[in-house]
């Protein structure tokens, strides 16, 4: 296995580790579960999410540069995005309720979805569509969300030398900015989705009746 395809194994591998840091049964001591209390486990899942962000870029950087793009990595980028998105979502619906509802969980898991089905119809029809600015302003979003969210659940604001960082104010808002995001750049894919699908179709019908009607001119031959 080549270096891009391991950081994206480390992604999918980051998930359950991310999981069981935002569990009560964080960390284990030998006699029995006991969470911390302190701030350390917000922390800490927070620097595994962000580490896990990282090399969602990073993979696909090396793998250009090396010139290592292999058919397993096409196949295991995305779904490793998806499994760290829908995991830190459904696990900050439990974690942090009154941060992340389980709608807008569920509105962003079914958004990914959706976006991988039309990829793969589009690359079933033989064309591609590539991540526009609002699908990358997601993914950053995003990661502020989740972070946020997580810092949420322990601390309402950060009081730094007199300067206030209201926390539970910055999860709020950037968990429903990323949901009105997330509508958007899933209509703008659909529409551009729609579009090239429209022409691909287009272009099958004109080479089917090219080919109907050379059938059709074809001198046969009589013997």
């Amino acid at each position: 296995m080549n270096l891009p395809n391991s950081i994206t194994m480390s992604r999918i591998a980051s998930v359950p580790l991310l999981i069981w840091i935002l569990s009560p049964a964080f960390p284990w001591n030998g006699q029995g579960h006991t969470g911390l209390r302190g701030g350390e486990q917000e922390i800490i899942a927070c620097v595994v999410f962000i580490l896990a962000s990282i090399t969602d870029g990073l993979d696909g950087y090396l793998a250009r540069r090396r010139k290592q793009i292999t058919t397993m990595g096409m196949l295991l980028d995305p779904l490793a995005d998806k499994l760290m998105v829908s995991a830190a979502y459904i696990v900050l619906v439990a974690y942090n309720p009154r941060i992340v509802p389980p709608w807008i969980a569920v509105l962003v898991i079914g958004r990914e979805f959706l976006v991988s089905g039309l990829r793969s119809i589009a690359s079933s029809e033989g064309f591609t569509i590539e991540a526009s600015e609002l699908g990358k302003l997601k993914t950053v979003i995003q990661v502020v969300s989740v972070v946020a969210a997580i810092f949420a659940h322990r601390w309402d604001y950060w009081n730094w030398g007199g300067f206030i960082v209201a926390v539970h104010f910055i999860a709020v808002t950037a968990i429903y900015w990323m949901t009105v995001v997330s509508i958007i750049s899933a209509v703008d894919y659909f529409v551009g989705f729609w579009k090239k699908i429209d022409h691909a179709s287009e272009r099958k019908r004109r080479k089917s009746f090219v080919l109907s009607r050379k059938k059709v001119e074809t001198p046969s031959r009589i013997s």
